[in-house]
């Protein structure tokens, strides 16, 4: 298939002058989003690059949503796990699921090839996953978390199955999915704030994991 290519389009009123790109070629911004004035192409078309390469480590990585009210959150946890390699998304209590229409907004796509599963309850989803081998790993704050960034924690990125556990915006993880979790692991805050928005956490964590040699090259 052949890739897209944009250009740009500014604005014919000079007290507003808005550069935004468009598909080259199309009719879309022919009136400015901003002031409603004209608009014209300018400069020279570009097509836009994707970046590709293979992980570093060989981890099997899953997730898990407990209770993520947010569908754009969820559906931005779908994009980032498409491009980190993550093998599957459980999907638990209220969580929306790709099912919902307006889950591509976000997602834009990755949902349709990132396979899922949906759970009514979270602890019955990290006792059956634990059952099956798989290790449950934490994304929260409180006293018994160390930064993901730890060698200690790092090094205990082994091959085999990891699934990254991310809890209620407010509440968090629901605290009887402890006692199935090998470890609790946290992103380091330097701000005001305690936390940081789950799919962003997510995509750290995810990729932090799949690519973890990276960062111990830049250790050495």
């Amino acid at each position: 298939m052949d890739e897209a290519t944009y250009r740009a389009r500014r604005c014919s009123e000079p007290t507003c002058a808005l550069r935004f790109p468009v598909q080259d070629g199309s009719p879309l911004g022919a009136e400015c989003p901003l002031c409603g004035a004209a608009t014209a192409f300018v400069d020279t078309p570009y097509a836009t690059h994707t970046a590709t390469c293979r992980p570093a480590s060989d981890v099997h990585v899953e997730v898990l949503l407990d209770n993520i009210r947010s569908l754009s959150n969820v559906g931005s946890v779908f994009r980032s796990a498409d491009g980190a390699g993550v093998a599957h998304v459980h999907l638990c209590g209220f969580t929306p699921t790709p099912e919902h229409r307006k889950m591509p907004k976000t997602s834009l796509g990755a949902e349709a090839v990132v396979p899922w599963t949906r759970y009514p309850d979270a602890v019955e989803a990290a006792r059956s996953l634990t059952e099956d081998g798989a290790r449950l790993w934490i994304v929260d704050g409180g006293p018994t978390a160390v930064s993901l960034f730890e060698p200690a924690v790092l090094c205990a990125r082994t091959p085999g199955r990891i699934v990254l556990v991310f809890g209620h915006e407010v509440s968090g993880v629901d605290p009887r999915i402890e006692p199935f979790a090998e470890r609790t692991v946290c992103l380091p805050m330097m701000g005001i704030k305690g936390s940081l928005n789950v799919s962003v956490a997510m995509g750290i964590a995810a990729y932090l994991l799949r690519f973890q040699t990276l960062v111990e090259n830049f250790g050495g």
